[in-house]
């Protein structure tokens, strides 16, 4: 499975995606005219809503309203299955990851972490990143596992009840 990606600023989605178990071809898409209901609409099985937003709608209004949150949709093939958000630390230029969600009925196909690889990928491109942070609560299962999987490793921090995990791409 490749991880290459073309990268555009953000202007459309990135070619050569890699693909879910499914064999959809996977990409990361800015929220835009055509698909921000759809991107919207996301939401978590209802077991995981005391740990994400009960719909992706939360983390476009956080993107749109607050400078420091770039969402993305994340496809499989044509279709919205996903939402993830990236924005840039001001003050130490840490970049941080949030707003991941997959649909309750599109998960465990492997969307999820195609599109985190995709992420990742994107941002370890940029000459500024060190590190790439994320947090989850100690109890959303499916991050335990998923996050030190894709190479992310506590750091002891917490922030806002969850916990603080850390990537840096380049070995740092």
């Amino acid at each position: 499975m490749t991880e290459t990606t073309a990268y555009d600023d953000f202007s459309g989605p990135f070619r050569g995606a890699p693909h879910d178990r499914l064999g959809r071809t996977v990409t990361l898409v800015p929220v835009d005219e055509d698909n921000w209901r759809a991107i919207a609409d996301v939401r978590p099985r209802d077991d995981q809503r005391e740990h994400v937003a009960a719909l992706a709608a939360r983390y476009v209004l956080l993107s749109l309203r607050e400078e420091v949150w770039n969402s993305l949709g994340v496809l499989a093939d044509d279709e919205v299955v996903g939402h993830l958000m990236w924005g840039r630390d001001p003050d130490d230029g840490t970049y941080w990851i949030g707003g991941v969600m997959v649909d309750a009925e599109r998960q465990g196909d492997g969307v999820g972490r195609v599109a985190l690889r995709l992420l990742l990928h994107l941002l370890a491109e940029r000459p500024d990143c060190r590190e790439i942070r994320l947090s989850h609560h100690p109890e959303n299962g499916v991050a335990a596992r998923l996050y030190p999987s894709l190479g992310f490793v506590p750091t002891g921090e917490w922030e806002d009840g969850e916990q603080v995990h850390v990537l840096r791409p380049h070995g740092g």
